[in-house]
This record gives C-alpha cells, structure tokens and sequence, in this order.
C-alpha cells in the first residue's frame, strides 16, 4: 500500500514548468519530495489521516526560484557585520555614515563596507579626497567596495597596513596615483584592493561562527524572496565550511553549487587554485555540491578592465586604441578548463566585455573537439558579438545573464561613458533563446541590491528598470516573454547548475521547492509583475520562509 502524503498543496494557479504537464490543481509531497502532482482527485488519493493539506484559494504557486549566480555569503556577511551604504549616497553622505560608524569602535578597528557607486570613482582619486576619509575615520583603517565589488575605495591607514605606498605599488590590478603628488588615492582596481583584503584578514577578519551566520543570514534573505536553489559564484574555504556546517545540523534552506576560484582579482581568499580545487569534495552534503570553479577572464566595463573586440572611447589615460585585457591567454584558458573536466566539475567564466566571452568560446570549441562535454558558463555575458551568439548553442555553452543591472542606472550610465553607442546592445536573450543557447538567470546579488528574482523577470520582459526609478528602455527588441524570463529563473538555471534533475520544475521524484505568490505574477501587466508578493517558500517540503 502507498504511504499517505505528509503534505497537499492546492492552489488557483499552479505552474510546473514542466513542458509535459505546464500547469496543475495540486500536488503531494512526501519525505520532502514531490509524489504526485496533477487534478484534485489525482492527488487526493495520497491524503490520510495526518496529511496537511494547504489550501491556498486564488494564490498561485510556482518551482522554487533559482539563481545562477550569486554572493550569498557576501551579501549575508555585508548586512551582518558591515557598513552597508546603497550607491546613490553622495560622498558627504558616505562620510557621514563613516564617521557615525568610526565613533562606535575601538581606535584601531577596521571599517569595511560598501558600496560607493562606480560613477564616483573619478572624484574619489585625489589625495585630498583621501584625507576627508581619514578625518571621517578618526584615522581609522577603511575599505569602501564600489557597485562592481571589483574595485576598492580605502583610506590612508588601510594602504599603510597593506603595504601600499609610492614605491610599493601592487603587482596586480591598477592602483590610481594622485596626479600631482604621485602616491596612491586609495581607489583600487580588481587585484590592487587584494593586498588590503588581507591586511584585514590579517587582523582577525570574521570568525568561523560569523562565517556562518553570514552564510546562514544569506540563504534567508534568498528565501524571502523565494530562491531555494542558486549558485555561489566564488567561494572561499571559509564559506564552504560554513555551508557544509549548515546543512551537515540542518539548516541550510536552499540547494547550494560553489564555485571554486581558480584565479582571484578581486576576493583576496586562500587558498585559490589547484590547493582549493583539490579539497572541493571535503565540503559536499547533501544539498551542498562544490561542483563548478570560477574563473575572471576579465574586469568590468566602467574600470575599462573588462575585454573588448573594439575599443574604448579614448581618454587621456587609455588612448584611442584601447581594448582592455583578458586574464589567460588561450593556451592557458584551455589549461585549467581541461584540468576542470578532467575532475568532472564545471567552470562559471567571468566576462563582461565580447572580447573575453569570444576567448571562452574559442577554447570551448578546442574542448568538444576533444571529447570533453565540461558544462561551461559564460557569467554575465552582457556583451557578445552577433556571430557568436549561436556559438553558444552549438558549443552548449550557458549564458549566465544579471538582468538586475538595469537601465536606466549608475552601471549602465558608467557603460555609456566608456563604451559609446555599444552600451545600448546589452543583454542579447532574445537572440539568445532565437539561437538555442541555454539562457539562466542570476542576479550578482549583492551588486544588484537584491536577489529578488520578480525583479529579473520583469526586467527581461520590458527592457526597462523595474524599481521605476527613471524612465527608458534597454534594446526593446531583445524583450522576452514572461513565460521564458519565469523559466530563466527557475528550469533553466537548475539545468545550468547541474540541478535539473532536483529541482527548477514540480515533477514526481523532484525536491518539493517551491514559492507562494498572492498572484499568478506572469499573467498580468509586464510592468506589474514586480508588485506580486511572495507568501511562502518551501525547501525539501518544509516552510523555510512566510511573510509577515
């Protein structure tokens, strides 16, 4: 005799995003998983004496949204036990908020936080700027991360402590000099902010408990907004124990993949590499699967350290010819993603500019001519050039797409200064989806200011910003529908994760993960789907998340 169902859910409207059986009156969950799902009467034959049954009328239900590509950690950490400053402070405020801070901790106490956003960064390189950070600080060490997290604002105390002077420049990244006394401003770019991360760790940085408190706070935050699966995109030992320790007692609400760093130009973790990749399996549990790495092809746009087919607009520093530049060469590239398949493991690859995103798919290509049939991701993916968009599927290379970062915006406001015209070609899923490529939604949260995957939908479908904060729309033409953008950020990414036979659609067999909403918010107005509040989310059958 089959065993009852601990748990039935019924709803007005119920999506599965199961292209065989898109939409159902109810389902069953049993031992945390889904055990039937269909008609009313269907399901009803699992219920016994002890079933719930949730009732949930003119709410509609869909899979537990899924984000490809995340800092949880980062994110739980920055709220925890950090300065937390939105981007559209101005610098008055941001030293205002300093200073309240400084007057609160011991003289030599470390203020780290963020962010300033990036389009501040030119006011910031001056010595004098600097000196109005030390005076907020009563002195104190400072760093400020910018909107990009790739690059760091830090005060004169902080550069002392990392070594950072004149004659001792960092090797990696772009350490900005004052252009008439010469030393450093204290704005770092990519690898140049590493040396101050570490004069931080150095100084006793978090404790293992508030690793994973911040790993904990972290997972929360993603469930209200209803994600019970996403991929961290770079992991330092320090958060991989904090999730083992999670779900090894229990805790940890959300099916999690980590990406082990490779290279690092902008983290400062250790170890990074061959070390971390060769200790990834000491970290899986059940829910916990360290099964891709991370790699940074390049930087970021506004810091023209990002890699382009064409040129920059000139400025004095960069000239006219400018392309900025990847990380690897090919020979190299195709090194460690070979080690990577070799191991079995997939390979999230950080590009923001065309130039980089054609370098990963080159070497792709050098891969499956191989044999090898590594999943391979394209983070970010913003920019691409239109013959290699079908690359994408023929290669079965995802596109890891942050619809978060909307215009109109500070980043996108920066994209126009240093790109031109191109800024307004960004994010091609429509020709993307057109083409066959596997497209996964994800949010780089904290960059955007939240993982809200609503937020994301809403954005693919109207190609404008969906906190209404300016009006204007990115490349209308590459709009979606609300349909494909739900599946983004739910199937696709599960798939893209290497998730998709746990989770990402509600299927006999799958984890029950699933979100509450008062509405079915892809069956109204585009520009309302934002509005649609989360009720309830569920992890493994359990209610790990209920709106106040």
């Amino acid at each position: 005799m089959t065993a009852p169902a601990e748990l039935i859910v019924v709803a007005g409207t119920i999506r599965t995003l199961d292209a065989a059986r898109p939409t159902a009156e109810a389902f069953a969950v049993r031992d945390g998983r889904i055990a039937a799902i269909g008609t009313r009467a269907e399901v009803e034959a699992l219920r016994g004496d002890g079933t719930r049954v949730l009732e949930l009328g003119g709410a509609a239900v869909y899979p537990g949204f899924v984000d490809v590509h995340n800092h949880h950690a980062l994110a739980g950490r920055t709220e925890l036990f950090e300065l937390s400053l939105p981007p559209s402070l101005t610098l008055d405020e941001i030293l205002d908020r300093v200073r309240e801070k400084a007057a609160t901790l011991p003289q030599d106490a470390w203020i780290i936080g963020g962010v300033v956003a990036s389009t501040m960064l030119p006011s910031l390189q001056s010595t004098a700027v600097r000196l109005r950070l030390d005076e907020a600080a009563g002195g104190r060490p400072v760093v400020i991360a910018e909107d990009s997290r790739h690059n760091r604002w830090a005060s004169t105390r902080a550069l002392e402590l990392a070594g950072i002077t004149a004659e001792a420049i960092p090797e990696g990244g772009v350490t900005i000099l004052d252009a008439e006394d010469g030393t450093p401003t204290g704005v770092l770019l990519e690898a140049a902010g590493i040396p101050v991360q570490e004069a931080y760790d150095r100084s006793g940085g978090l404790t293992a408990a508030q690793h994973r408190a911040a790993s904990a706070h972290g997972v929360h935050l993603a469930n209200s907004y209803g994600i019970t699966a996403f991929q961290d995109a770079g992991v330092s030992t320090d958060i991989l124990d904090a999730l083992r320790g999670l779900d090894t007692t229990g805790e940890l609400n959300a099916w999690v993949v980590s990406s082990l760093l490779v290279n690092d130009e902008i983290f400062g973790f250790d170890p990074i590499g061959s070390a971390l990749i060769a200790r990834g399996e000491e970290f899986r549990t059940a829910h916990h699967r360290p099964d891709f790495v991370k790699i940074f092809l390049d930087g970021v746009p506004p810091a023209r350290t990002a890699s382009f087919l064409e040129p920059y607009v000139p400025d004095a520093a960069h000239g006219a010819h400018f392309h900025g530049e990847t990380t690897m060469t090919a020979d190299e590239l195709h090194g460690w993603l070979r080690q990577v398949a070799e191991r079995g493991l997939g390979a999230k690859v950080h590009c923001t500019g065309d130039g980089s995103a054609r370098l990963v798919l080159d070497v792709a290509e050098r891969l499956r001519a191989e044999g090898f049939t590594t999943p391979i991701q394209i983070a970010h993916g913003q920019f691409l050039a239109e013959e290699d968009i079908p690359r994408l599927a023929a290669l079965d290379v995802v596109a890891d797409i942050s619809p978060f970062i909307w215009f109109p915006g500070v980043i996108p406001q920066m994209l126009t200064e240093v790109l031109g015209e191109r800024a307004e070609h960004s994010q091609p899923n429509r020709a993307l989806i057109d083409a066959g490529a596997l497209v996964a939604g994800g949010s780089d949260w904290p960059v955007s200011e939240s993982p809200n995957p609503l937020e994301g939908i809403q954005g693919l479908v109207t190609r404008a910003d969906p906190l209404r904060r300016a009006p204007g729309t990115l490349w209308p033409e590459q709009a979606i529908t609300a349909e494909e953008a739900l599946q983004v950020f739910t199937r696709n990414a599960a798939v893209a994760m290497g998730l998709g036979a746990e989770t990402g659609s509600l299927e006999p067999g799958k984890s029950a993960d699933f979100v509450v909403l008062d509405r079915d918010a892809i069956s109204g107005p585009s520009d309302a789907i934002i509005d649609a509040r989360v009720l309830s989310t569920w992890f493994a059958g359990r209610e790990v998340y209920a709106a106040r």
